[in-house]
């Protein structure tokens, strides 16, 4: 356990351990707390602090906590360090990744590990340590994802801090440079980018934690393309479906560490 552990509140968050639930899913977007909440019966929102946002519900039996931090790998693993402090020891990220070849828009993107690109990971672990998606989690994904039909790809995601600097260029020279990157990409076979896996995988690894990540791809990574919002939104949905059902299968299997 960790410093956190022997702290009555989360100091950013502000939960209690009898707050949470016996998995967490991270989610970007603050306004999606209020979404999945409508996936869970029995649901208690705890009070916002520094535009974080939390709420747990019941899932088929099980109490699951979901978990917003805003955009970025320093305060997503501060949001899964403060959990984990708690007693939550299973994660799943959820949210928007930019797609690249196979991925199309529309896809899930599931990360069976990350390129460090970001600079939070090396406050856990030196970049030499694998960022690892938990093999158990992902399996129930898999499984999940394949049952419902949907469209999907697993791989590498490459995580990086610089979206209009390393992953969206705007115009000009950042253009310019973002190419230059997207080759790179190319070349070691990355399906989808964003800001946080890679640092998730690693700080969950070191805690002792299961973590994984799934994403609907939102942006082709080469065109720049965006996703249609009807589409995303009958998407989100399919999302929060597979994320709570697969937490919930981990602890009927007794996965839950």
């Amino acid at each position: 356990m960790t410093e956190h552990a022997k702290l009555n509140r989360a100091w950013y968050i502000g939960a209690k351990q009898e707050d949470v639930g016996e998995a967490a899913i991270l989610i970007g977007d603050p306004a999606r707390i209020g979404r999945i909440a409508e996936h869970m019966s029995d649901v208690t929102f705890l009070p916002e602090q520094r535009g974080l946002k939390t709420v747990t519900g019941t899932r088929d039996g099980k109490r699951i906590t979901a978990s917003a931090f805003g955009m970025g790998a320093p305060i997503a693993t501060i949001v899964m360090h403060e959990l984990h402090a708690l007693g939550v020891n299973t994660f799943l990220r959820i949210g928007t990744a930019m797609a690249l070849p196979p991925a199309k828009l529309g896809d899930f993107v599931l990360a069976d590990g990350a390129l460090r690109a970001e600079g939070t990971s090396p406050s856990y672990a030196p970049l030499g340590f694998p960022a690892i998606a938990d093999f158990d989690l992902n399996t129930e994904l898999r499984t999940l994802l394949q049952a419902r039909g949907s469209r999907w790809h697993a791989g590498i995601f490459g995580t990086y801090d610089g979206f209009y600097t390393e992953m969206f260029g705007l115009s000009g020279e950042s253009r310019k440079m973002v190419d230059s990157l997207k080759e790179d990409i190319r070349k070691l076979g990355l399906i989808g980018t964003d800001m946080e896996t890679s640092a998730l995988l690693t700080a969950g690894r070191v805690l002792g934690a299961r973590a994984s990540t799934l994403c609907v791809a939102t942006v082709d990574g080469m065109t720049q393309e965006k996703i249609d919002d009807g589409l995303m939104a009958t998407l989100e949905r399919e999302m929060f479906d597979i994320a709570l059902d697969a937490v919930v299968a981990m602890t009927r299997k007794g996965k839950i560490q």
